[in-house]
């Protein structure tokens, strides 16, 4: 009975971390660190030498335009574009770029590239315009995150925002949902 239970949770924890890994990295990496061992220090392994590769592959990486079916133009497209050029770019408290940014200075900076001036706060740029339904963001909007507000991203449309998340994953795009939501506004 041991053994068959101890056999059955390490085939449901080689299964699962198949899952993620499909899931977490392009099909490439996953077929490169496909994990068929049923132990436990080879699936840690796999998992860092992916991460590992994450992290260089985030290095070379182009950013991700905006969807073809998303009209972005204007200020709020200048805000966007600039955004998204800084995706692989590092997280770093306090960050304004050009190589690092927070959360609040990505926002800052990429909405200064369209002439406005926002403050290197989250909790203050959301005081920066007119409040947003969930249902109506528009690429460009800043939305933000837990309660109190302590993290701004950008919308980019399709469900997804770009933002300066944490030292682990620098800039990135990540759904809009990813994170607690707290609410929106739309910059004018």
């Amino acid at each position: 009975l041991a053994s068959s239970a101890r056999s059955s949770m390490v085939a449901l924890v080689s299964a699962s971390v198949r899952l993620v890994f499909a899931m977490r990295f392009s099909s490439r990496l996953a077929a490169v660190f496909r994990i068929s061992s049923c132990s436990a220090w080879t699936a840690k392994s796999a998992i860092i030498e992916a991460r590992a590769a994450e992290r260089v592959s985030r290095s070379s990486r182009t950013a991700p335009q905006p969807f073809a079916n998303v009209a972005v133009s204007g200020r709020a497209g200048a805000a966007v574009s600039y955004a998204l050029a800084q995706v692989g770019d590092a997280y770093s408290y306090g960050a304004t770029g050009p190589n690092a940014f927070d959360c609040s200075g990505l926002t800052m900076m990429a909405w200064a590239q369209a002439g406005v001036a926002l403050p290197h706060s989250s909790s203050a740029q959301m005081s920066s315009g007119p409040s947003v339904p969930q249902g109506q963001l528009a690429p460009g909007d800043l939305v933000f995150y837990y309660s109190p507000v302590s993290h701004v991203g950008i919308y980019i449309g399709n469900g997804q925002i770009v933002n300066a998340e944490n030292p682990s994953t620098g800039v990135r795009v990540t759904g809009v949902f990813s994170m607690p939501y707290s609410g929106a506004v739309r910059i004018r």
